[in-house]
């Protein structure tokens, strides 16, 4: 099959790869979503009563299934349910099957829940050499260090305090205040997904899998790797800013007529861009203000000086004056974004069906973009045990679990 062949019949970049999720709530399922969003085949596992994030909504008014809301369409789209209760002999050993023909698992119990199954990496790769293990926990696994808290059970905002996101993120002299996202989930899911995209790569060469470990306190404690060469290189211990920041002047959100806007300029050329456009060539002109250096030591000064400009305009007047000149955006609400020309040319809202809906609803679109292999979500999350009795009925046949077309990653030709 030529290059081009091979892809035009791709579903994805990782259109051939089999995937069974074992996860629930966010972390586990946004990982599992990016790779379904890529093309794989993501066969999701759930207990007789479902992933609990079935019931979580929102619900849109009309939606009289209620099969799912919102949040579980949004982070499980393009998977297939079946319903196998591990707590049985016939559940552990129909996934005993499903997993010794995948090329990933991937699961966010608590550390020694899939031990006491049974169901260990150890006793899964005995079955399946070429087993990619993947797991997102509060604070990872014994088997990549042993954390003190291993056992303690973990959500968005406890690690968003325990790694530092709060410690910067509020007003000068205000108290922590949590992001909005859940990026304490989100981003550690991010990260598992490409960990588990990595080790694939590294098992078409080997024929090995391997244990796949991500600590939602690590990914949350790289994300604020400023804090950390701070405090090594200065000695400081950074505390929250409000808008500002440490390093860099200007980078403020700044007053307008009918809302905010964010302006970045600190690059000393950007800067004296930035003023002659508001028509202040005496900033540009001042040598107290010439480096960022400077600014920074001065950025109370700074920031006054813009926002007396903006304060007078309205969001548009703003962008219209210094868009494509300077980094500028005005703050944004949900509907805002919605209706911008960019979120459109660039897919990044997309149109799903709903079970129990006679029009489609939208959620939040996928930002990796492939020119050969496109990577673009048009399938709903599944019902409770949807795939279910087809899965059974291969499994019972001796077949696999997985449609033919997913053919296995080690087939693919290279």
């Amino acid at each position: 099959m030529t290059t081009h062949s091979r892809r035009a019949a791709s579903g994805g970049p990782l259109d051939g790869v089999r995937v069974v999720d074992l996860t629930h709530a966010l972390a586990g399922p946004y990982a599992t979503m990016l790779l379904a969003d890529m093309g794989a085949d993501v066969l999701k596992i759930e207990t007789p009563a479902g992933d609990m994030s079935r019931l979580t909504g929102p619900f849109h008014v009309d939606d009289q299934e209620r099969a799912f809301g919102g949040y579980f369409q949004s982070v499980n789209r393009g998977k297939r349910s079946i319903v196998l209760d591990l707590k049985t002999e016939a559940g552990i050993a129909a996934f005993r099957k499903l997993v010794a023909e995948a090329d990933v698992l991937v699961e966010n119990f608590t550390a020694g829940v899939m031990e006491r199954l049974g169901l260990s990496y150890e006793s899964l790769s005995a079955d399946n050499p070429r087993l990619i293990y993947a797991a997102v926990r509060g604070f990872g696994d014994a088997r990549s260090g042993e954390s003190p808290y291993l056992h303690w059970p973990a959500f968005d905002v406890v690690v968003q305090a325990m790694a530092g996101l709060m410690g910067i993120t509020g007003t000068e002299d205000g108290n922590p205040i949590k992001v909005g996202p859940g990026i304490g989930d989100i981003y550690p899911g991010t990260m598992l997904a490409l960990g588990v995209t990595a080790a694939l790569y590294e098992t078409r060469g080997s024929g090995l899998g391997q244990f796949v470990d991500v600590a939602m306190y690590d990914a949350i404690l790289a994300l604020c790797e400023r804090i950390i060469y701070q405090h090594s290189y200065t000695g400081s211990v950074p505390t929250p800013e409000g808008n500002r920041h440490p390093l860099l002047s200007p980078f403020d959100i700044l007053p307008a007529v009918d809302g905010w806007v964010a302006i970045a300029a600190p690059n000393d050329v950007r800067w004296r861009t930035l003023c002659g456009l508001i028509g202040r060539p005496d900033l540009a002109a001042d040598p107290d203000l010439a480096t960022n250096r400077l600014r920074v030591a001065r950025r109370r000064e700074v920031f006054d000086c813009l926002a007396d400009w903006t304060g007078v305009r309205t969001k548009a007047e703003i962008l219209a004056q210094l868009g494509g000149r300077v980094p500028v955006g005005d703050v944004r609400d949900a509907a805002e974004i919605m209706a911008d020309p960019h979120v459109a040319a660039r897919k990044m809202v997309i149109q799903l069906e709903h079970p129990g809906m006679s029009h489609t609803l939208a959620v939040a679109g996928q930002p990796m973009k492939f020119s050969g292999t496109p990577a673009e979500p048009d399938r709903r999350a599944p019902l409770l045990d949807e795939h279910g009795a087809d899965v059974r009925e291969h499994l019972d046949q001796g077949r696999s679990g997985f449609p033919r077309r997913f053919a296995a990653l080690a087939d693919r030709s290279v």
